[in-house]
């Protein structure tokens, strides 16, 4: 069991890490790739009447749920108005009252609404069949054999509604000549079909809403049919028959009403618009969590002040960089001072660059080793000494800064960012190597910190990776099952490989 608990634990902490990762970039939608937009729509609805005195209430459907959409903000804008939003049947509809009006008024509701990826069922209870029309001759028998002709050309619910719309736009018959022409509106030839579907017992309704496009201005709702199919409301086109609402249909009230109704007031006018909007990905999958009602978003890095949220951005990082160390050291077999000085150094380089981060940092170490050997014949204690190499450090900095701000070179004001404690700590820690192993092991274990800082810095200014792990930080948990997995490693080193090449040809 002692053998299996470690390969266990790395299986829970990856199994934690990918499932919350597949919730948050499949389900809610948060991006994988840096300053990703979405589209959206922003659609808005001006509602404009005229009073007739005394207190005036208008009442307007606005959208709820629409298929194949996802309603991400709203907002309601009247000046001195009350509101409230209710449900009524199919719809939902916004009530605007106010008590003493003057003057044409004019109220508007706007809508940011996102395609959705996969369309959500329109599961209802299916209300049963409906009544049948009561119908005088000759319109009763006629709608029977239409009925009885289009059941002959269908299976099933949906395709009967199909075929009878076909028929309605290209009528072969007297029969279906008595209900519909050629000059009626589609509102018209739905609510003839409804009234045609009703002899077959299916239930049906009128469906309104528009097409979302970049010419968006003064747009006309469009009339669709919908039929249930005992499992769910099937939209159809009166024009053609076709199956499904369009991509960029956006469904705004059912039923054969109108949009707006008013109580002392009149000339009701109804504006339609809708313009093209890129959203920042992020900001859409945060909606969509709270659509959803997700907790997921509440406990996001998002949801930090931002000064917070960029500390972490930078912290997050270092976790990744810890990995690299070591995989660097344990299996390729890099020297470098220290376990964490290369991270710390690559944290550096991200403020200086990497070129001019690697001159400041190989000035500033080689001047204060020098010094390091000046104290070392002084025979002081190893705490004085070691505050003397960082009072040494932060005098070299100083003056590297003021020199190369009178040369012009903006670069050295950078070398303040480096982290001088680990600056002390690595001078005092060559000191002693070269003293007991030679300059040879001091220099390959320097430019082994070197190589180790500009690798770490190379992985964590990608900006990939930076958004990653900012946006899914549950993927430190990745990096945590990684480490431990290295921790087992007790093979050989691939530097190892190299040094020791020699016996291997020698064996054979």
């Amino acid at each position: 069991m002692k053998r299996l608990h470690l390969p266990l634990l790395i299986l829970i902490l990856s199994g934690i890490a990918l499932g919350i990762f597949y919730h948050k970039a499949v389900n809610l939608g948060f991006p994988l790739l840096p300053a990703q937009q979405t589209d959206n729509w922003v659609v808005e609805a001006r509602v404009s009447f005229e009073p007739t005195g005394g207190a005036v209430t208008a009442r307007f459907f606005i959208p709820e749920n629409p298929p194949g959409m996802a309603l991400l903000e709203e907002h309601f804008i009247s000046r001195g108005y009350g509101l409230t939003t209710t449900p009524t049947g199919p719809n939902r509809e916004a009530v605007w009252t106010t008590r003493w009006p003057s003057g044409p008024q004019a109220v508007y509701y706007r809508a940011t609404v996102y395609p959705l990826e996969q369309p959500r069922a329109d599961q209802a209870p299916y209300p049963g069949p409906v009544a049948q029309p009561e119908l005088e001759e000759p319109y009763r028998s006629a709608a029977e054999e239409v009925v009885q002709k289009v059941r002959e050309r269908s299976a099933d619910i949906t395709s009967f509604a199909t075929v009878l719309v076909r028929d309605m736009n290209h009528p072969a018959d007297e029969n279906m000549q008595l209900f519909v022409s050629a000059t009626d509106s589609d509102r018209e030839k739905v609510r003839t079909a409804i009234q045609l579907l009703a002899g077959a017992r299916i239930p049906a309704r009128m469906a309104h809403g528009i097409q979302l496009t970049d010419r968006g201005n003064d747009l006309q709702p469009e009339t669709w049919l919908e039929v249930h199919n005992t499992r769910s409301w099937v939209a159809i086109d009166p024009d053609d028959g076709t199956v499904g609402y369009p991509d960029d249909f956006l469904v705004w009230w059912r039923g054969d009403t109108p949009p707006v109704r008013l109580d002392r007031a009149r000339d009701a006018q109804v504006r339609f618009s809708v313009a093209h909007n890129y959203q920042n990905a992020v900001e859409v999958a945060r909606q969509k969590a709270d659509l959803l009602d997700s907790r997921m978003a509440d406990f996001s890095l998002l949801e930090l002040p931002v000064q917070t949220q960029n500390m972490y951005r930078v912290l997050l990082l270092v976790p990744l960089g810890a990995m690299i160390i070591v995989l660097l050291r344990n299996v390729v077999g890099l020297q470098t001072f220290g376990t964490f000085m290369p991270v710390l150094i690559a944290l550096s380089f991200r403020e200086t660059s990497l070129l001019g981060g690697i001159i400041l940092f190989s000035l500033i170490v080689s001047l204060g080793l020098a010094i390091r050997f000046y104290l070392e014949k002084l025979k002081l204690l190893l705490v004085p000494r070691l505050a003397s190499v960082v009072i040494v450090v932060i005098l070299l900095m100083l003056a590297l800064s003021i020199l190369s701000h009178n040369l012009g070179i903006e670069h050295g004001l950078t070398v303040a960012l480096f982290p001088m404690v680990i600056l002390a700590m690595t001078i005092e820690r060559m000191s002693i190597v070269w003293e007991e192993h030679g300059p040879a092991d001091t220099l390959r274990q320097g430019i082994g910190s070197l190589a180790v800082a500009a690798v770490c810095y190379l992985v964590m200014i990608n900006p990939y990776i930076d958004h990653l792990f900012f946006v899914f930080p549950e993927l430190l948990l990745i990096v945590l099952a990684l480490t431990l997995l290295l921790g087992r490693y007790t093979g050989y080193r691939l530097t190892e490989l190299v040094r020791f090449r020699a016996f291997g040809g020698g064996e054979r």
